[in-house]
């Protein structure tokens, strides 16, 4: 039965009340007094309070102030009884938190169709209430499990090596996962792979491509493909993923592979960003170089043409292979930074280290990120942003 409480220091009222809505089917409690009520509140945890304006001791109104600045009592329908009538009475009734109003002499009819609706709006409220916490412990769930996905996806990036080539890299998913991924790893002795793609879209939806690519290059278990050849690579990808097989997505990919013996870096493209040479000049200064070609992303075009070219790397040079969303960042003024300008902040920064350690170029990945940071209109990145600092010495050898 459905619990509500009366309180009222009139015993005549409160032996009427209990009558009236007993022969209902409700379940009623009574209270003498504000105070007595105060503590039946408590225990009861009633869904509808009937409680006198006007009482000794502590007064309706004190009563419903306490009663809705309760979190575990505020959800109770409050009704007040009273003669008063004058719209600044309801108002401080309202203003208390009450609910709604019954007029003495209390009519029963009129009585039982304000707790009947006054019941609804509890039952509606509580049916929201709970429909709320569903919600918030399946978000929370939800949470979790991407937050459990985001290490797994984190557990497949490549580590940072020092040696024979200096590799570092910084990856920020604008949420939990993100359709960035890279790696790189020896093919064998002198050939080097470096790649890095970035699949449309954001979350788990692009996280899901963005791993199976990645496991299909790292385990090198496509037939008959020579991973030797970007060009190859990147076709051979485009006949394997489709759009319209994946809920309309497509990815990019910048494909690299060095040689160390003759200090060689043959690339391909797909519709990705150019990746970014810096090499030193006969002074000693330094020069760059976009590594970029015409072509498109992955998926868009099942006979899409892709071909490669070949740059000479040369001692204390660095390459940058990176994602868009480092450089298409909305900035405080709500311009959008750009390529260029993302270039230009790199040979600035790299020339600085040049000044200082010429032998070694590299930046520190954390210190840029913040240095964009400082430029943006907002903390978080609105799109998923990695990049890639290889640092090629004079000795490069394994």
């Amino acid at each position: 039965m459905i619990p509500i409480l009366i309180i009222d220091d009139d015993p005549f009222i409160l032996i009427l009340l209990n009558k009236i809505l007993r022969e209902e089917g409700y379940d009623i409690t009574t209270a003498a007094s504000g105070e007595e009520g105060l503590i039946q509140a408590k225990t009861i945890q009633p869904a509808l309070i009937i409680c006198d304006w006007v009482m000794t001791g502590i007064e309706g109104i004190e009563v419903c102030q306490t009663i809705k600045q309760d979190p575990q009592l505020a959800a109770a329908f409050f009704i007040l009884l009273t003669n008063r009538s004058e719209s600044h009475d309801l108002i401080t009734g309202l203003d208390a938190g009450a609910d709604d109003f019954l007029s003495k002499p209390i009519a029963a009819g009129e009585l039982k169709a304000r707790v009947r609706a006054g019941l609804r709006l509890y039952q509606a409220n509580q049916a929201l209430k709970s429909a709320a916490q569903t919600l918030q412990q399946q978000t929370e769930k939800l949470e979790s499990e991407l937050a459990e996905a985001a290490t797994y996806v984190r557990s497949l990036l490549p580590k940072a090596i020092t040696t024979p080539i200096s590799i570092q890299h910084c990856f920020l998913p604008s949420q939990h996962l993100g359709g960035d991924c890279f790696d790189y790893y020896w093919l064998d002795a002198e050939h080097l792979v470096i790649y890095l793609l970035d699949v449309s879209g954001h979350g788990l939806g692009a996280a899901l491509p963005s791993v199976f690519i990645q496991n299909l290059l790292r385990s090198q278990s496509l037939p008959d493909l020579n991973f030797y050849q970007p060009a190859q690579v990147l076709a051979t990808l485009n006949k394997l993923f489709r759009m319209s097989e994946q809920n309309e997505r497509y990815f990019t990919i910048w494909y690299g592979l060095y040689n160390h013996s003759t200090q060689q870096l043959t690339y391909a493209s797909a519709g990705h960003p150019p990746a970014l040479l810096i090499a030193p000049d006969n002074e000693g200064q330094p020069q760059a170089q976009l590594l970029k070609m015409r072509s498109l992303p992955i998926g868009v075009y099942s006979d899409a043409a892709y071909t490669e070219a070949t740059v000479s790397i040369s001692s204390h040079s660095t390459l940058y292979i990176f994602s868009d969303g480092i450089y298409e960042v909305r900035q405080k003024d709500q311009t959008f930074w750009n390529l260029t300008e993302f270039t230009t902040l790199l040979v600035d920064l790299t020339q600085q280290n040049f000044q200082q350690a010429p032998t070694t170029p590299r930046l520190d990945l954390d210190q840029l990120l913040e240095k964009i940071r400082s430029l943006k209109a907002t903390e978080l990145f609105e799109d998923d942003c990695s990049i890639l600092q290889v640092c090629f010495a004079a000795n490069d050898r394994p």
